[in-house]
């Protein structure tokens, strides 16, 4: 079928401001002055912080949100839709408020921080950990919903088929499922990596904004916009690099992969 014209006007303004703020960071980026900033160790730590608090969430995510997505997927419960609906809600949820709510639950005082400051004397909050827990808040729903849409396109034949070889439920969703829905899984893990990476809002309130401890590339980048746009513009690039590669890799090798088999 012939793409009708009348979308392709609508299609190309879309097109146009999702590529145009892009291409406007780009001229705006001191590129003379790119190396002298790069060398300042606040942008160095703010890096590697960010890429490894993001990796550790995303991990974290995968662990947890792919069992939760299966059973999403393979349920038929009234609960489900309640479920469902609750893991949405940090999508939509601001996430300022996310931080607050995880300080509800895991602050000095909240309903699990406070039991487990006076039980291990460790608090969450405004620690490298706390990061980590804000980051994987925000990018387990992206997981949780990428990989549930993509185990309800399972035929049940496949686990069927194990099943009557003798498999355990255990077994053929280790041997089968699992390899079978990899491009699915790959691709939500790095949309949660990536939402993690860029993550400010709940960082920000549940970890704070300490420069060496817990301040990550999107607070950095916030901070340089008050004092130096030039150094802002220069840290957005390093992190549109980084997600453009790894989105780029993970398209060339994997979905493409996946939807030619």
């Amino acid at each position: 079928m012939r793409t009708p014209w009348q979308l392709r006007v609508p299609a190309a303004v879309a097109a146009a401001f999702l590529v145009l703020p892009l291409v406007a960071l780009l001229f705006r980026v001191p590129w003379l002055h790119l190396p002298d900033l790069f060398r300042e160790p606040i942008v160095g730590e703010a890096l590697r912080l960010s890429l490894l608090c993001a990796t550790i969430a995303a991990l974290l995510a995968a662990v947890t949100g792919i069992p939760l997505a299966w059973l999403l997927a393979r349920s038929t419960g009234r609960l489900t839709g309640l479920v469902r609906a609750l893991v949405t809600v940090p999508l939509v949820l601001p996430p300022v408020v996310g931080g607050v709510a995880l300080l509800s639950a895991f602050g000095r005082r909240g309903l699990l921080g406070k039991p487990i400051d006076v039980v291990f004397g460790f608090s969450l909050p405004f620690t490298p950990f706390g990061v980590i827990v804000a980051e994987t808040f925000v990018a387990l729903p992206f997981l949780v919903l990428t990989v549930e849409g993509a185990f309800r396109t399972l035929d049940d034949g496949y686990g069927e088929a194990a099943a009557t070889l003798g498999a355990s439920p255990w077994f053929a969703f280790r041997r089968v499922v699992l390899p079978m829905m990899a491009p699915a899984l790959l691709a939500g893990t790095v949309l949660a990596w990536a939402r993690a990476l860029g993550e400010f809002g709940a960082t920000i309130t549940f970890a704070g904004n300490s420069p060496g401890r817990t301040q990550t590339m999107p607070l950095a980048v916030y901070l340089a916009m008050e004092r130096d746009p030039d150094a802002a513009s220069a840290l957005s690039l390093v992190m549109l690099v980084v997600c453009v590669v790894v989105l780029a890799l993970l398209r060339g090798r994997w979905l493409t992969t996946g939807s030619a088999a």
